[in-house]
């Protein structure tokens, strides 16, 4: 390796993940984040537009344009869009079992501009297998999800040849508790299963095969162990040159390099003190650009504030910033690897190789990803892995930099106004969007927007490829919610495991300790209920897929001796309310992340008067600004926990602390 200064070599592509309200007010942002120097486009979609429902449909309440903007047809498509030159930019979306409809509707508006659909660069995320795993966008189950997958790739390798059709995501994993041999083995186990469904499905030819390989792209995580994460990255590479080399003959080089984007941890983000986000945020930031040989082709930084809510444009503006500094400030571009020979690296990437492999071949005698998410094996693992790092932050063995540990600080300007901190989203936009959406439906030509649904279930029912007839429908008119329903319709709907049962114990009980003392806690208090175990509903109302806090909870309040009842995401609050009255429940659990929380948790607790259970005390947890959280307690909401709370079983004990008010019966005092 040589130490002497080479021409600079070309940054990687700096995106900014962002999307909100409105596709009017997200084009405003993009462009302007664009002259900011931005280099491409991130989109963040809604949760009703990647989950498959219109903004009017009941589980769409409280979602439209909280966590991204709202997609419903072709005209909101051509307003994201507007005066942007798709024919030169590189668009990322974040969408997964409505994938192919977004990138249909993208098509037909770059079609509208004169573009040609052969220069079209950019992605779609489309990796449903961590959807059953870890954000919970999925809508069909998965032999459906995975043909949707092929039939979009093979579509691209022919129609679309520059855009990479899939993004195998890892990053979601990581957020859902993976340790990094898991990150690597279950991302490569779902890449295999995608490429041996192209190659089955007879639609791609031998000699193209390596084409098809070459638009194979990843998404990853970069956690704060840099040195961990960057040697992760070297595996990830080192193992998918195997792979395609041996398992599908691809000998060309270019088209079996390992190609990746990255969004750094936001997991790892605190509410607490979040101006050490910043740093984090750097940190992880250097693990995928630092290596040369392992260096991310485009990266997405989040801001300091998303513990706390949604980022602001100064926020975004800041992010964006720090990769500015790094890519044109810095030398680091200058030169080759600068760790080719390190001892220590090596051996890292080896042992993460080696003990990724035998996960691979562990999941591959299961019959591949697909079967070990049916089976629930990769949700338990997960489920398992994020149990058990929880219990290393909670006993300090982990430590977390004004979480637990350095925790006395100075007054912080940053945060001296929460309600102007994040940005908000204005609650009468929702109606605003339904309007928009009925005025369309009114105002298009019905005939051939059913003609092209018909078609398309047509299509499903057989073997046809299913992006023509969707391209059909989002030149017809047809809205986000009519396509998914025509496909539910064939394909039907999955409820993915949830993986809380199969997940081992995973704090210490013996006594003494803390989880043993909040046992001894909620075995007195159902003796004093007169007998029988203490039931907790855990409920995530509304599109809110992100379960991962619904799934800690209910298995350390598993552990602690309730009877949990948790029927995972995606219910309404009338399907919560009655399942807590027909489990006879001692206290309900709400988990939000997505925002909904100021309308869809006043709907619970009249439900709950409704029907004569208002006597059961009623608890959120969530990212939940201050103000929100003091206008819900003032509603009836006995507890607000947000992420600042990371002490699980702390939490499980202030819950048998509520159940007991509740209960008129006089507290406890326990050791937590």
């Amino acid at each position: 390796m040589s130490g002497t200064p080479h021409p600079k070599d070309r940054p990687w592509l700096m995106r900014t993940y962002a999307g909100h309200s409105t596709a009017e007010a997200s084009n405003e942002l993009y462009r302007r984040n664009l002259a900011k120097g931005q280099t491409g486009l991130s989109v963040a979609f809604d949760l009703p537009t990647q989950t498959g429902y219109d903004p009017d449909h009941i589980l769409a309440r409280g979602e439209v344009g909280r966590v991204g903007v709202p997609v419903s047809h072709l005209g909101d498509m051509r307003r994201l869009f507007q005066e942007i030159p798709l024919e030169r930019m590189n668009t990322s979306m974040t969408i997964n079992a409505t994938a192919m409809w977004l990138l249909a509707l993208y098509q037909v508006v770059a079609e509208e501009h004169g573009a040609d659909i052969a220069k079209l660069q950019g992605t779609t995320q489309n990796d449903i297998v961590k959807e059953y795993l870890s954000r919970g966008t999925h809508v069909f189950p998965p032999g459906p999800s995975l043909r949707l997958t092929t039939d979009m790739i093979a579509y691209t390798v022919n129609h679309i040849p520059k855009w990479n059709p899939i993004n195998i995501c890892s990053y979601h994993l990581q957020e859902a508790g993976a340790t990094p041999v898991q990150e690597i083995a279950f991302a490569m186990s779902t890449a295999v299963a995608v490429l041996d469904a192209v190659f089955a499905s007879g639609q791609v030819p031998e000699d193209r095969k390596g084409d098809v390989v070459a638009r194979i792209s990843f998404f990853v995580n970069a956690g704060v162990r840099f040195i961990e994460e960057m040697c992760k990255m070297r595996a990830f590479g080192r193992i998918w040159d195997r792979i395609t080399r041996e398992r599908y003959g691809i000998q060309n080089p270019k088209h079996r390099r390992f190609r990746y984007g990255v969004q750094v941890n936001s997991l790892g983000l605190t509410e607490a003190q979040p101006e050490n986000n910043v740093q984090r945020i750097v940190l992880e930031m250097l693990a995928v650009t630092l290596s040369k040989d392992a260096r991310a082709r485009a990266v997405q930084l989040p801001a300091w504030n998303e513990a706390l809510g949604l980022p602001r444009p100064w926020d975004q503006q800041w992010s964006l910033r720090i990769q500015q500094v790094l890519a044109h400030e810095s030398d680091l571009l200058e030169y080759d690897d600068i760790f080719e020979g390190s001892h220590v690296i090596e051996s890292k990437v080896a042992t993460l190789v080696e003990e990724a492999e035998a996960e691979i071949e562990r999941i591959q005698e299961m019959g591949g990803a697909m079967a070990a998410v049916e089976s629930g094996y990769l949700k338990a693992r997960l489920v398992a892995s994020h149990s058990e790092r929880r219990a290393r932050i909670e006993a300090g063995e982990e430590k977390i930099v004004g979480v637990n540990c350095y925790e006395s600080t100075e007054p912080n300007p940053l945060t001296a106004d929460l309600d102007t901190a994040i940005m908000t989203v204005d609650p009468e936009n929702e109606a605003r969007v339904v309007s928009a959406l009925h005025a369309w439906r009114e105002r298009r030509d019905e005939g051939p927007a059913q003609d092209a649904l018909g078609a398309l279930r047509k299509a499903a029912v057989g073997t046809d490829n299913l992006m023509e007839a969707t391209l059909r429908c989002a030149g017809a008119g047809v809205t986000t919610g009519e396509w998914a329903w025509a496909l539910r319709d064939v394909f039907g709907e999955y409820r993915a495991p949830t993986g809380v049962g199969g997940a081992p114990l995973s704090v210490a009980t013996e006594a003494g300790s803390k989880l043993a003392s909040v046992r001894e806690k909620v075995g007195k208090t159902a003796a004093d209920l007169g007998g029988g175990r203490l039931r907790l509903l855990v409920g995530k109302p509304g599109l809110d897929g992100h379960s991962n806090g619904a799934e800690q909870i209910a298995v350390r309040a598993r552990d602690a001796g309730f009877e949990v009842v948790y029927q995972g995401i995606r219910l309404t609050p009338e399907q919560i309310v009655s399942a807590a009255v027909a489990e006879d429940v001692h206290c309900v659990g709400l988990s939000i992340l997505s925002g909904s929380h100021a309308e869809l948790v006043p709907d619970v607790l009249e439900r709950m008067r409704t029907a004569g259970a208002q006597d059961i005390p009623v608890i959120v947890g969530g990212i939940i600004p201050s103000s929100d959280a003091a206008t819900l307690r003032a509603a009836g909401v006995a507890a607000v926990f947000t992420p600042k709370d990371f002490g699980i079983t702390e939490i499980i004990g202030r819950i048998v602390d509520e159940i007991r008010a509740a209960n008129t019966l006089p507290p406890l005092e326990v050791l937590v």
